[in-house]
């Protein structure tokens, strides 16, 4: 499959402590481990930066999904939750939960987007089969 575009960004420092930056500059970030795993905190980590970009990516997911059903909801949003945590084997394993509020659609078809949206987005794709997800599904 031919990329239609490659983000690039470079981790510098020591790893979880350091600084990320995008190729073309738009993202500059410092790191740093959470203080729940003993680090400092105060900026920002792998798994928030990983959260925001699967929440963005479903989000744009699901909105394709229903313009190609003809499904027209008012409000919504989807916020992700990505924990790190021993995966048993010396290692570090992710677990994920995405929360997806939309308006103006019943609970049954506002779960089938939600559900077709898992299929299509790429950050979904990515992950099946490698970290639990649990997906839920709010209407208002």
């Amino acid at each position: 499959m031919p990329a239609v575009y490659t983000a690039v960004a470079t981790a510098t420092g020591e790893g979880r402590d350091g600084r990320a930056r995008s190729s073309d500059g738009l993202l500059e970030v410092d790191l740093a481990v959470p203080r729940e795993m003993g680090g400092p905190g105060g900026a920002t980590n792998p798994e928030q930066l990983f959260a925001a970009g699967w929440a963005a990516c479903f989000h744009s997911a699901l909105k394709g999904v229903a313009r190609r059903r003809g499904v027209t909801f008012t409000d919504s949003a989807v916020t992700a939750e990505v924990g790190i945590g021993p995966d048993g084997d010396g290692g570090y394993g992710l677990q994920a939960a995405l929360h997806v509020e939309l308006g103006g659609i019943g609970q049954a078809e506002a779960e089938q987007l939600v559900e077709a949206a898992h299929q299509v987005c790429p950050y979904s794709n990515a992950t099946r089969g490698n970290v639990p997800v649990v997906l839920e599904t709010v209407t208002a």
